[in-house]
């Protein structure tokens, strides 16, 4: 395979996909009981393990990205054998987009389907939620094309990144309509609240070092804990919904 930038789109694909961590399913390192709905708890340490495949890419990627024998090294480290024969070098991201898929729907085909209530199944983005979480990086959007120095601020960048990340687990969260998944969508919802703290931790910082105003802070406070609160009371929702179906957490 020759050496290039293909990769770079299999690798955006994976972590903006998966960036809400669900395309990597992979089970081999962790399985637990068959035939048994996961909890929350497990969701969180299978979407773990899931990171460190994501993040282990993203640096074999950025150290190999120019090596002539890119692809093969890549595979060999991430152990995915099946492309290591692979001889047509424009199937690569075909071959890792397949992957990746197939992991994505090993989880989901082992699990139960049945019919969610219909609170819980309108499409992610008409979710007030994810609306709100989404206008938040928006508006931040806007606050770097008014400051463009802001670009260059570590707490500004750590501000838009987490933002956006937050944004990306609840599109996760409230993408799936499977009952038997509701530790899953905990699991993200957690992971969306924990983005949302470092942000609100940015913006303390960026008032701090006065490179917003007190009133843009006021504004990006109250967008942020809107999102915060909206993320607490969906957990209490689906945690309560959890009870009524499985009996304990």
């Amino acid at each position: 395979m020759a050496a290039g930038h293909s990769g770079v789109g299999g690798l955006q694909k994976l972590f903006c996909a998966g960036a809400g961590d669900g395309l990597d399913h992979s089970m081999s390192a962790y399985e637990p009981e068959p035939d048994r709905v996961w909890d929350e708890y497990e969701w969180e340490r299978f979407l773990q393990q899931q990171d460190h495949k994501t993040e282990k890419y993203m640096e074999l990627l950025e150290k190999y990205l120019d090596h002539p024998q890119r692809d093969q090294i890549i595979a060999r480290e991430m152990g995915w054998t099946q492309l290591l024969n692979e001889e047509e070098g424009d199937s690569w991201n075909d071959e890792v987009d397949a992957m990746l898929a197939e992991e994505s729907n090993s989880v989901g085909n082992e699990l139960d389907a049945s019919d969610e209530p219909a609170e819980f199944v309108d499409g992610f983005e008409d979710h007030t939620l994810y609306r709100a979480a989404f206008a938040l990086t928006v508006w931040i959007d806007q606050l770097f094309d008014d400051q463009a120095a802001l670009q260059n601020e570590p707490a500004a960048v750590k501000l838009a990144t987490h933002s956006a990340l937050a944004s990306a687990k609840l599109a996760a969260a409230l993408s799936d309509d499977d009952v038997d998944e509701i530790g899953m969508t905990i699991a993200y919802l957690k992971r969306a609240l924990k983005a949302i703290t470092v942000s609100m931790e940015a913006g303390a910082q960026l008032l701090t070092e006065k490179l917003i105003t007190p009133q843009q802070h006021s504004v990006l406070q109250q967008r942020l804990f809107e999102v915060r609160d909206g993320i607490i009371t969906l957990m209490g929702q689906y945690r309560g919904e959890w009870l009524r179906r499985f009996g304990s957490l």
